[in-house]
């Protein structure tokens, strides 16, 4: 309707606020009145069911005129996508999605050109800008699935068209939407739907809740892995060594030593999945285990820290389930031993009806794993402690509202025998206060 239709694309929109460079086409249905913030990316391609009188529109944009914004969109997704023959890897899980996404992506870059999610930013919206970044240098994308919904993945299948997937574990997550965990796993299952004719599915031979998803008319190859030697790539001898862990890697009959930066066990299964997958696109397992020892552990996963009057801290507050809780817990135990062990643990958030109960499962996670101080941060996170104390467990345990009494609290009871867990999610505004708070270098708020 306007403009020159020779305008080269190289970044898509979905939403106004994704508007971040010039060249960018607007997929859009709602009428846009603030050009002038739009100036700095001029030209703009708009793709809009709206009307627009010419003398509405800035000069310099270009506007194609559809029947349907939405429609549009998936359709130039779903295009775009179909001009690319490369491996695309996709990962869902409930936990250690974005840690083995990020192995891969290391392992890869060494000699590669890689676009990946980003993050953990894995919305159905952020999928065009995703795809636009594949070019035709690009020898592999690696994506992290969404499971909000059941359809979510068999969605984002769709689009990226993976030629190899991972499943790292399921635990109970997302309950809000997917109702139960049956549906949960039924959720997680339809990446096996979406993995291209002779791909490969990657799996934790040992989770039990992927052991229930009917894999019988799965058309491609599956590829287990795990410590029983039944599994394709085997990892035996596991044990924690300073600023990670070491195992011996069997695979066909020859063995790797492997070490991943990264504390517990749960590391050794991201490692196992990402060595697993790069081995689908040629790289060698001695060369995999050269480039991941240099892998950069992820932000807030467990991270270790000096933290106040000389105690250790281990911030895990990027995510939280019961599998992450009872991964983070075995770390602290681990790394813990002679030491007083506290643990600082936030609410699990997306389970719906089923809130009540998984918060008592996680209060009889750190009952049978056991710690020395207990402190839960928010009404709901409360319900572990109750649990964990009505089972028996004979530990202080205190159960708060907000970070700046538990704060308080811990300014008493720390010293440089304590190590400290503090576990939440990257949307607990008290979680996150008290951890930057409990770091040594950190000036606490008043």
């Amino acid at each position: 309707m306007q403009g020159s239709i020779d305008q080269i694309i190289q970044y898509g929109a979905y939403r106004l606020k994704q508007v971040k460079n010039p060249n960018t086409t607007l997929f859009s249905s709602v009428r846009i009145t603030g050009w002038e913030m739009l100036e700095p990316y001029s030209p703009l391609i708009l793709v809009t069911d709206c009307e627009y009188k010419k003398k509405e529109l800035p000069k310099d944009v270009i506007l194609i005129k559809v029947v349907n914004a939405e429609e549009a969109y998936w359709k130039f997704v779903l295009f775009y996508r179909s001009q690319f023959q490369l491996p695309v890897v996709a990962i869902t899980g409930t936990s250690g999605k974005t840690t083995t996404k990020e192995m891969i992506k290391h392992i890869l870059t060494f000699d590669k050109k890689i676009t990946a999610t980003t993050l953990s930013n894995n919305s159905r919206t952020a999928f065009l800008q995703y795809l636009l970044s594949i070019e035709d240098e690009t020898d592999a994308a690696i994506i992290e699935t969404p499971v909000g919904s059941p359809g979510d993945i068999r969605n984002a299948g769709k689009y990226f068209k993976p030629t190899i997937g991972i499943i790292t574990n399921i635990g109970e997550h997302h309950l809000n939407f997917c109702k139960t965990l049956d549906g949960y796993i039924e959720a997680k299952g339809e990446i096996l739907e979406v993995i291209e004719n002779n791909g490969v599915l990657i799996i934790n031979s040992e989770d039990v809740n992927t052991s229930k998803i009917d894999m019988s008319k799965f058309r491609g190859r599956i590829i287990k892995i795990g410590k029983h030697e039944s599994c394709d790539f085997r990892a035996s001898q596991i044990r924690y060594k300073r600023n990670g862990m070491k195992f011996t890697l069997h695979h066909k009959k020859k063995k790797y030593d492997i070490f991943v930066p990264g504390f517990g066990e749960h590391q050794v299964y991201n490692a196992l999945a990402s060595i697993a997958a790069v081995y689908q696109m040629g790289v060698a397992i001695s060369k995999a285990a050269i480039r991941l020892d240099s892998f950069q552990h992820l932000n807030k996963h467990l991270q270790i820290f000096e933290g106040i009057n000389d105690s250790i801290l281990i911030d895990d507050t990027w995510s939280i389930t019961t599998t992450s809780l009872q991964a983070a817990l075995e770390v602290l135990n681990e790394l813990g031993t002679s030491k007083k062990k506290v643990a600082i643990i936030g609410t699990i958030t997306d389970l719906g009806a089923s809130g009540y109960r998984i918060h008592e499962q996680a209060g009889e996670l750190i009952h049978d794993i056991g710690v020395d101080v207990l402190i839960t941060i928010g009404q709901h996170a409360k319900i572990m402690a109750e649990h964990a104390v009505k089972l028996g467990m004979d530990i202080p345990v205190y159960s708060f509202k907000n970070d700046i009494l538990a704060y308080q609290l811990l300014l008493k009871i720390v010293d440089n025998n304590t190590i400290i867990l503090i576990k939440g999610d990257m949307y607990s505004k008290p979680v996150h206060e008290l951890a930057k708070n409990l770091k040594k270098s950190s000036n606490p708020s008043e």
